[in-house]
C-alpha cells in the first residue's frame, strides 16, 4: 500500500473555517478521522477522572490546540501541534519555519536516551578491595539489575555498565 504524501506547507490555512482546516489536516498528516475528532476536547476529562489523576483537583483548564505549519525537520514535512493561549506564537513559529524551509528546513539530532544511576557506599574500610570485589561481580550485578524490570529489557533498555569512582576524602561519614 502506498503511503500518502504529507506536506507541512498549507497556503492560507489560517483563513480556512475550522471544518476545512480539519480536512487539510486529514490530507496532510497520518491522523485518522477519529484521532482528529478526539482532539476537539469535547470528550475531555470528567471532574471524577481528573480527581483520580492528581491531588487537590478543583477543576480543569483547557487551551486551544493549533498547528504550526511549514516545518521541514531532517528532510521530513512535519506539522507541529502547539497548545497555547498566545495567538502570535503559532503564527510566528509558522513564519519562522517558512523562512527556514527556503534553506532546507531544520536539522535535529538527539543523544541516546540513556541516564545514569548512582549509589554511594559508606563506611568502606578498604576502598581498593571493595572496588575489586564489585568489578569481579560486575556481570552478575548487571544481570540481577536487568531482572528488576523485564519490560524495560524488552524495549531495549536496562543497565549497560558499572563504573566505580572512589572518594577517599569525602566529608560524608
Amino acid at each position: 500500500m502506498e503511503s500518502k504524501k504529507h506536506s507541512s506547507r498549507i497556503a492560507g490555512f489560517y483563513t480556512l473555517p475550522l471544518e476545512e482546516r480539519h480536512a487539510e489536516i486529514m490530507r496532510n498528516s497520518p491522523l485518522s478521522e477519529q484521532e482528529l475528532a478526539d482532539l476537539s476536547g469535547e470528550a475531555g476529562l470528567s471532574p471524577n477522572q481528573a480527581d483520580h489523576m492528581i491531588e487537590n483537583v478543583i477543576g480543569m483548564h483547557t487551551l486551544p490546540l493549533g498547528i504550526a505549519l511549514n516545518f521541514v525537520v531532517n528532510d521530513r514535512q512535519v506539522l507541529i501541534p502547539m497548545a497555547i493561549e498566545e495567538p502570535s506564537v503559532v503564527a510566528g513559529a509558522s513564519f519562522m519555519a517558512k523562512l527556514a524551509r527556503a534553506g532546507g528546513g531544520f536539522s535535529a539530532r538527539t543523544s541516546p536516551p540513556e541516564m545514569i544511576g548512582q549509589m554511594q557506599i559508606l563506611d568502606v574500610v578498604d576502598l581498593e578491595a571493595a572496588e575489586r570485589a564489585l568489578l569481579l561481580e560486575k556481570e552478575s550485578l548487571l544481570t540481577e539489575a536487568a531482572e528488576v524490570d523485564p519490560v524495560l529489557q524488552k524495549l531495549g533498555g536496562g543497565p549497560r555498565d558499572i563504573e566505580i569512582r572512589q572518594f577517599p576524602d569525602s566529608p560524608v561519614v
